[in-house]
This record gives structure tokens, C-alpha cells and sequence, in this order.
């Protein structure tokens, strides 16, 4: 899910980016009221996408967070995961056929770095990194990049694909394998939503010797 303009959608983006919030922080990275925001979250609330959280303090009253429900899972971007896992796990079951699953992944790793590929032609390393996160921003992977002294970093909060991936680690390491091929620069994978990380977290150093244009 990518914020469309509406107050209700970049409310949604920040709590599933940035994990339980108040409404006066929401509310101050949005440049709205508080009472503006307070309004949308009591319609989320009513339609069951996000819940309130009593954070208790050393002094003085709760203080008042909140954070998306498992229902809000529906909002953001989901490719029919359940028929990919029972057609895999077919495969899986027969020992003549179990081997074709690693093939499958790594062709789809083929046919993306095919396809995007010409896309990281003729620019640095840090032009790639960009394309690459405006790339899997486009596929629902809700990616951001991110910077430090030494390294690059695409961040991504939804997996669109997450469903296959929690039962089939190949679609994991095809990602990292296709980022590196694209990047043409060492990646480390150091947060995964799959194994119960908040996030998918790509370190790419900027100082390396693949720092080429393509």
C-alpha cells in the first residue's frame, strides 16, 4: 500500500511503517490537528483496522497509543498466497517432483533480473539502489532507502509475497540473490519479515568494488 493522497491511506502508511503511535506524533508528521486525526482513527477503529493501546506511565495517566490490527493485513498488497503455498506444497509432497521447486524460484529470479535489468543501465551505484526501491515500491513491497556514512539501505514493510515466503525460504534468498545481481554490489539481508523482523532490511555498502556504472 503506497499513500494515494487521502489523510485515512498516509495514516495507515505511518502505523504499519513505524509500528504503534500516538496521535500527536501522527499528527505532527502529517502537519495536521490532532483532533483531524483523531476523527480518522475512530472510523479505522470502528471498522476494525486499528486498535488503541493504554501505555502505562511512572507518573500521572496512561498515555494513549495506536497500532493496526491483524484485520488491517487486508489493506495492503497480496498475491494469492495460499494457492501458490497448496500448489508448492504439491510439489513438495512427491520426491520425483520436490526438486522443481528450487527451479521455480530461481527462474522467476531470472525472469526479474531480465526484466529489470535495462532499468539499472548507466547509473551508480546509488542510482541503482533508488531504482531498485522505486521498482519493488511498484510491486507492494512499501520499499524506502535509507542512508549512512558507509552504507545504503532499502527498507521494505510489506511483503506481498510473505505468505510463500514463511513456508518456502527460497523466495527469500531468490530476492537477496536478485538484489546482488541487479545491484552488482554485495548485499546482507539483516532484518526479514519472514523470520519476524519488523521489516526486510537491505545493507548494500557504499564504498565497494562492484561501484560501477553499469
Amino acid at each position: 500500500m503506497k499513500p494515494n493522497g487521502s489523510t485515512r491511506d498516509a495514516i495507515i502508511y505511518k502505523l504499519r511503517s513505524q509500528g504503534r503511535m500516538q496521535i500527536s506524533v501522527i499528527a505532527h508528521q502529517l502537519g495536521l490537528t490532532e483532533m483531524a486525526i483523531r476523527r480518522h482513527m475512530h472510523e479505522l477503529a470502528k471498522q476494525g483496522y486499528v486498535s488503541i493501546i493504554s501505555i502505562k506511565q511512572a507518573m500521572g495517566r496512561p498515555l494513549h497509543a495506536y497500532e493496526l490490527t491483524p484485520k488491517a493485513e487486508e489493506l495492503f498488497p497480496r498475491n494469492y498466497q495460499l494457492l501458490t503455498v497448496d500448489l508448492l506444497s504439491e510439489l513438495e509432497n512427491d520426491p520425483h517432483t520436490k526438486p522443481y521447486i528450487d527451479r521455480m524460484f530461481q527462474g522467476r529470479k531470472q525472469k526479474l533480473l531480465q526484466r529489470y535489468a535495462i532499468n539499472m543501465k548507466h547509473k551508480d551505484l546509488a542510482g541503482r539502489v533508488e531504482e531498485l526501491a522505486h521498482i519493488q515500491q511498484a510491486g507492494g513491497y512499501m520499499a524506502e532507502t535509507q542512508q549512512d556514512e558507509h552504507y545504503y539501505y532499502i527498507e521494505e514493510y510489506n511483503c506481498p509475497i510473505k505468505g510463500v515466503a514463511d513456508h518456502y525460504h527460497q523466495a527469500c534468498q531468490c530476492e537477496l540473490e536478485l538484489f546482488q545481481e541487479l545491484l552488482d554490489a554485495p548485499v546482507e539481508r539483516i532484518e526479514c519479515l519472514a523470520k519476524g523482523g519488523a521489516k526486510c532490511n537491505y545493507r548494500i555498502p557504499i564504498h565497494s568494488k562492484s561501484n560501477k556504472q553499469s
